[in-house]
C-alpha cells in the first residue's frame, strides 16, 4: 500500500513538473514579445526640430517651416541667436541642446550654420544638421574669410556699420534700400519693407570669429544651396556641402529660402529626421532581437531543469515499484 502510495506521489510530482514547465514557457515569450512591442513603439518617436537664425533677421523667419513641420508632428524649438559673436552664440544655442531630451535635427540659416556647427560638437543627440543658404566652417575658418572664397556675394557693400556707443564693437546692419536685392529679392516688397525695418544687427566680430569646432565632421549633413543667393555667394554653399558631403539640393531661390521655398526647406529636414529615425529604428530592432533571444533562452532553459527533474522522479518511482515488487 505504501509503496503504491509513493509511487503515486512521485508521479504526481513529476507530471506537475512538467505542467509547470509548460505554463513557464509561455509567461516567458509573452514578457518578451511585450518589451519588444514596446522597443518597437519607440521607433516612431521623432527627433525635436531645433531651427537657428542667422544675422539681421529672427526666429520668425523660420515660421512657414515651422508650421509645417508642427503640422506633421514635431517638435519644435526656435530659440534667438544672440548674434554677439561666434563662441557666445554658440555657447547660447548648445545650452538649448543640452535641455531638450532625445534626438535632436539641428538647422541653420546664413550665419546661424556657423553657430549650430560649432554649438552641436560634443552633443551625441544632434544626430542631424541641415545648412539653409548657410555658411558651413571648419576649424580655424571665419564665416568672413569663407565669403571671400568665391564671387557672387554683394552683402559687403550692403552693410552699414555703427559703432557701439561705447567703443568697444561695431553692429552691422544692411541698408534699407539694398535690403531686398541683396537679401530677398523673391519676397514681396511689402515683406521685405519689414523685414528691413525689423532686422537685428550682428555684431561685426561675429563674423570674424573663426569657428574651434567643425560638428559637421562626425554628424551627417543637409544643405539647402540657394541659386539666386547674393548674401552668400552660392559657389561657396556648393564647396561647403561637396566639403561636407551633405545631402544636396539646389533651388532658384534668394538667401531666404526658408521664407521663400518653405516646402523645399522643410522636406530637407523631414529627411534628415526620417534618416535619424531610420537609425533609431535599427538599434531599436536589434534591442528587440536580443530581448526575444534572451527571454527564450531563459524559457528554454526552465524547461530543461523541469525536463531533467521530472525524468529523476519517473526513473525513481520505476526503482521503488521493482523493489516493492
Amino acid at each position: 500500500m505504501n509503496t503504491l502510495l509513493s509511487r503515486r506521489r512521485i508521479a504526481t510530482v513529476a507530471a506537475f513538473g512538467m505542467a509547470t514547465c509548460a505554463v513557464a514557457a509561455v509567461p516567458s515569450a509573452a514578457v518578451a514579445a511585450d518589451r519588444g512591442a514596446a522597443a518597437g513603439g519607440s521607433k516612431e518617436a521623432k527627433p525635436t526640430v531645433v531651427l537657428v537664425h542667422g544675422a539681421f533677421a529672427d526666429a520668425s523667419g523660420w515660421n512657414a517651416v515651422a508650421e509645417r513641420l508642427l503640422d506633421a508632428g514635431y517638435e519644435v524649438v526656435a530659440p534667438p541667436n544672440p548674434l554677439r559673436g561666434l563662441s557666445n552664440d554658440a555657447a547660447s544655442v548648445a545650452s538649448v541642446l543640452k535641455s531638450i531630451k532625445g534626438p535632436i535635427v539641428l538647422a541653420g540659416h546664413s550665419y546661424g550654420g556657423a553657430v549650430i556647427t560649432q554649438a552641436a560638437a560634443g552633443n551625441p543627440d544632434v544626430k542631424a544638421l541641415v545648412y539653409v543658404s548657410a555658411f558651413m566652417p571648419d576649424v580655424g575658418e571665419s564665416p568672413a574669410e569663407l565669403s571671400m572664397k568665391f564671387a557672387g556675394s554683394e552683402l559687403g557693400p550692403a552693410l552699414a556699420p555703427i559703432p557701439y556707443a561705447d567703443g568697444t564693437g561695431t553692429d552691422l546692419y544692411i541698408r534699407t534700400d539694398k535690403f531686398r536685392s541683396v537679401f530677398a529679392a523673391d519676397l514681396p516688397e511689402s515683406q521685405t519693407r519689414l523685414m528691413a525695418a525689423t532686422q537685428r544687427p550682428v555684431a561685426q566680430a561675429g563674423f570674424a570669429e573663426k569657428a574651434t569646432a567643425a560638428a559637421w565632421k562626425s554628424i551627417p549633413s543637409w544643405f539647402v544651396v540657394s541659386k539666386n543667393d547674393k548674401a552668400i555667394a552660392p559657389g561657396l554653399e556648393r564647396f561647403e556641402a561637396k566639403r561636407a558631403k551633405s545631402h544636396t539640393v539646389e533651388i532658384d531661390s534668394s538667401h531666404v529660402s526658408m521664407t521663400s521655398h518653405p516646402d523645399v526647406v522643410t522636406q530637407q529636414i523631414r529627411d534628415a529626421a526620417g534618416a535619424t529615425a531610420a537609425g533609431a529604428g535599427k538599434h531599436a530592432a536589434l534591442a528587440e532581437t536580443g530581448s526575444r533571444t534572451a527571454a527564450l533562452a531563459v524559457a528554454s532553459g526552465s524547461a530543461a531543469a523541469f525536463v531533467v527533474i521530472g525524468t529523476l522522479l519517473t526513473t525513481m518511482a520505476r526503482r521503488r515499484t521493482r523493489s516493492g515488487s
